[in-house]
């Protein structure tokens, strides 16, 4: 079965990877990212379309194949305030995968985060226990929600202070706290492509250290 993938996040850190790791699948014949402007991005597989995300007319009649990734989000200082992330993290990525269902798509990936909970005081892990509670009561066919921990891999612009700190966190959590070990963007993006093509019925969340088994990585 060749699959067609449907994108959102493309631009972020896993979103590059998993585009790269796509093109160069076999599995997947048509790989479509969604984005706000020009990814400058050019491949015979590759389809982008420009939308604005707020507006459903732009995109919905092109959300479709068989699966939709979600590897969309931001942070507070990037949105500039709760309200924006909201709407970015939860809104927008709901409304995808609502449109999704309706489609016809049968397969959806998100990337979550660690100690995702709609119930948590702590306002990032709430909205993203929010969504995961949301898209999960969708009924997708094969749903697969992974709540990495710290992402590491080439950011633009770059994190000085995470570029120095991770390293230290890497080398303690490999062997205590190993539910808390970072984890490379390519890696993600390998555990998203891999509940596609190998589902599992009796998982949809993949917590921590969990997205290393699930990409075949120890």
């Amino acid at each position: 079965m060749k699959y067609t993938a449907n994108i959102i996040g493309a631009t972020g850190l896993v979103g590059k990877y998993l585009i790269k790791l796509l093109l160069e699948d076999e599995r997947f014949s048509k790989i479509r990212i969604f984005v706000r402007r020009d990814s400058g991005m050019e491949h015979p597989k590759l389809e982008q379309q420009i939308v604005d995300f707020s507006d459903e007319k732009t995109w919905g009649k092109y959300l479709q194949g068989d699966v939709l990734f979600s590897a969309l989000g931001t942070t507070l200082k990037q949105a500039g305030s709760k309200e924006k992330q909201y709407d970015i993290d939860v809104v927008l990525n709901r409304n995808f995968a609502k449109k999704a269902k309706e489609n016809g798509i049968e397969h959806y990936v998100l990337v979550s985060s660690i100690g995702a909970n709609s119930k948590s005081k702590v306002f990032y892990l709430h909205i993203k226990g929010k969504l995961d509670d949301a898209v999960a009561a969708l009924g997708f066919k094969n749903l697969a929600i992974l709540r990495p921990a710290s992402l590491t891999g080439e950011r633009t612009p770059r994190r000085v202070a995470e570029e120095i700190s991770v390293p230290i966190v890497s080398f303690i959590t490999r062997f205590t706290l190993k539910k808390y070990r970072p984890i490379h963007g390519k890696t993600v993006a390998q555990a998203m492509i891999n509940s596609v093509v190998n589902p599992n019925s009796e998982k949809i969340i993949w917590e921590g250290a969990e997205v290393f088994e699930l990409a075949g990585e120890e």
